[in-house]
């Protein structure tokens, strides 16, 4: 691919991103906040753009930029972008999932230990001046049997990170020919509803993913368990969690991404459905932060450099 012309950058990246481009021969234009009139305008002269949620690319916003030639996703996720009419456009389309897949990882298992250990009441509760030692007694991950679906780059990460808690690990992938480690058995949609008792999602968000989890998921399972999503919000009902919680079919729930959650990078929470979510003990919610360390930034920024000078 040719190098050159004007970049449109329109979500938080690394410097290595940047000047990595520049020093490619492209010139690079950083918009901090960006809106669709003014991406609109921006784009018009632009032959690469790097984009996140905060810049959602479908087929409006693709026809103001006639020159395009390349597309880079910091992280994963590509609906955001309409990738069909790219790709009949001839605009190659890049992602980064390799570069927060640990980032997300790690911080699914944090909140997991936080849940089960009841370390976030707890602390809480310290701070009113309680100390209770026999309300907060935590559940060991030990022996537990966790089931992953979608074994791309962060299921294979946080897999990678329990087995050092000696759990017993699952995984249901759609593409049933996925390599997977000695260490995971294979298993149908159906035997790990039967036998976990943990779901974690990771899946990419679309059509037929949207409310994977739902009441019949719900009811499909065979004993109460841990719900962790950090894949997309919509990716789970929040009724049929709600009413999970209610029925005690769901022990606990660790969310870093809800239905309806903001977008921008400070807002206020103004959904009445994320705020009961929040509000029932069993669960702990982050703000889409899991794969947002200063680490997986400068990774998802170097990858995509890497891919865009290929």
């Amino acid at each position: 691919m040719k190098h050159g012309g004007n970049v449109l950058i329109a979500a938080p990246v690394h410097p290595v991103l940047p000047e990595g481009l520049e020093a490619a021969g492209y010139r690079v234009k950083i918009m901090d906040s960006v809106t669709p009139e003014a991406a609109t305008a921006a784009l018009a002269d632009c032959t690469g753009v790097i984009t996140s949620n905060r810049l959602l690319l479908g087929r409006e916003m693709l026809d103001a930029a006639p020159i395009l030639k390349w597309i880079g996703r910091m992280g994963s996720g590509m609906e955001i972008i309409d990738t069909d009419y790219a790709r009949q456009r001839g605009i190659l389309c890049f992602s980064s999932p390799e570069g927060n897949a640990n980032a997300v990882a790690e911080h699914a298992v944090g909140m997991l230990l936080a849940l089960t250990k009841k370390i976030s009441r707890s602390h809480g509760q310290v701070r009113q001046g309680i100390w209770q030692r026999e309300a907060n007694r935590g559940m060991e991950l030990e022996g537990k049997t966790v089931g992953i679906i979608g074994f791309g780059h962060t299921g294979r990460a946080l897999a990678r990170k329990l087995l050092a808690f000696d759990m017993r690990l699952l995984a249901y992938d759609i593409k049933a020919d996925i390599p997977l480690p000695a260490y995971i058995t294979p298993v149908s949609l159906a035997e790990m509803q039967q036998e976990s008792d943990m779901i974690s999602f990771h899946v990419p968000y679309s059509g037929d993913t949207h409310h994977y989890f739902d009441r019949d998921f719900l009811y499909a399972m065979q004993k109460p368990f841990i719900l962790i999503n950090t894949s997309r919000g919509p990716v789970a009902d929040t009724m049929a969690i709600l009413e999970g919680i209610e029925r005690k079919r769901i022990i606990g729930a660790v969310l870093d991404v809800v239905e309806g959650e903001p977008s921008g990078d400070t807002a206020h929470v103004h959904q009445p459905d994320i705020r009961l979510l929040s509000e029932q003990e069993e669960v702990i919610i982050t703000p889409h932060i899991a794969g947002y360390s200063h680490e997986a930034m400068y990774k998802m920024s170097k990858i995509l450099l890497d891919k865009v000078l290929f």
